[in-house]
């Protein structure tokens, strides 16, 4: 039996399709008195918090396995991404001490932050993040370490495929014949297919050599968002012009978008965090650990990606090309 968290995200929703296609036997942990709307009503749940650690020992029961998707990736405030990234995963590391249970705890490349040079990072690089999100990231990796020393971690980079909403910004405006780029000069980064990831996680969860390792999951062979452009393009018959933003601009923007997800009260993708973020030259990490030691490999390169990607926006009716 395998216990999710963060079952109603983006790659949550891959994993439980995958789950259930495959005939494995789990449970999703939902917080108490959420509403269930999106989750199918054949999916099983049972309640608890990551907050005061409440019915934690019963989502836990007859569990095997926990893969722990659940987290903030966007916030109002800086210590949201606290709570709900490091104390709510310190709480749960607490709860499976003693239990024998694998936690796969899935961090981000963010908690180890930007290359300072070309080469792409490995897991033993010393970790620099400086965003909120990255930091709280970070302390949630120590924190499981702390507890459970045994726990597999997982840090994918940028994760795109159907149901997204980050990439698809992207896409979107690539649809209407730009590709939006901060500054000057070309950004690397590493990607997944969110399908690759979920067979990433799986795969961790299980596999023999993976207690106590942290593992990067990514395709091989890093991107550019020039490259993303272009074969998003390409597919949907477009052409797209890179519109260079001034810094300045930027992040004139990123603060627009702060002040407006304030009065709506809901947070957003676009600040001023992010504008640091993207002005970053690189985010590669290598994926080779997970090779060599599970036989993981992220197999979909970006073209069979994205046309997948751009077929479901598409059919969804998030795209009209």
């Amino acid at each position: 039996m395998t216990l999710v968290t963060g079952a109603t995200g983006f790659v949550g929703g891959h994993l439980l399709e995958r789950l259930a296609a495959t005939g494995q036997p789990f449970r999703c942990l939902v917080r108490r008195h959420a509403t269930r709307r999106a989750l199918p009503a054949s999916v099983p749940t049972v309640e608890a918090s990551l907050v005061t650690g409440e019915g934690l020992d019963r989502a836990l029961d007859g569990v095997a396995s926990v893969i722990h998707l659940a987290g903030v990736t966007k916030a109002l405030r800086p210590q949201d991404y606290y709570t709900g990234n490091a104390r709510s995963t310190a709480v749960l590391a607490r709860a499976m001490a003693g239990t024998g249970i694998r936690l796969v705890h899935v961090s981000s490349l963010a908690a180890v932050g930007p290359n300072p040079d070309p080469t792409p990072l490995d897991e033993d690089f010393p970790p620099h993040p400086f965003s909120h999100y990255g930091i709280s990231k970070l302390e949630a990796e120590k924190a499981v370490r702390a507890v459970l020393p045994d726990a597999v971690i997982l840090r994918p980079p940028v994760v795109y495929g159907p149901r997204d909403t980050d990439v698809f910004r992207i896409l979107k405006s690539v649809a209407r014949g730009f590709m939006p780029q901060i500054g000057d000069g070309e950004r690397y980064f590493s990607a997944i297919y969110v399908r690759d990831l979920v067979d990433g996680l799986l795969v961790a969860a299980r596999h023999p050599a993976a207690p106590g390792r942290t593992y990067f999951l990514a395709h091989p062979d890093p991107l550019t968002w020039t490259a993303l452009g272009n074969a998003a393009a390409r597919i949907m018959g477009r052409r797209a012009r890179v519109v260079r933003i001034p810094v300045a601009l930027a992040r004139a923007i990123g603060f627009g978008a702060e002040v407006l997800s304030w009065i709506d009260r809901k947070p957003g993708i676009v600040s001023r965090g992010k504008v640091a973020e993207a002005r970053c030259r690189y985010w590669t990490c290598d994926p080779r650990r997970a090779a060599a030691e599970m036989g993981f490999q992220a197999s979909t390169n970006l073209d069979s990606g994205l046309a997948e990607t751009l077929a479901w926006y598409k059919e969804a009716g998030w795209l009209k090309y």
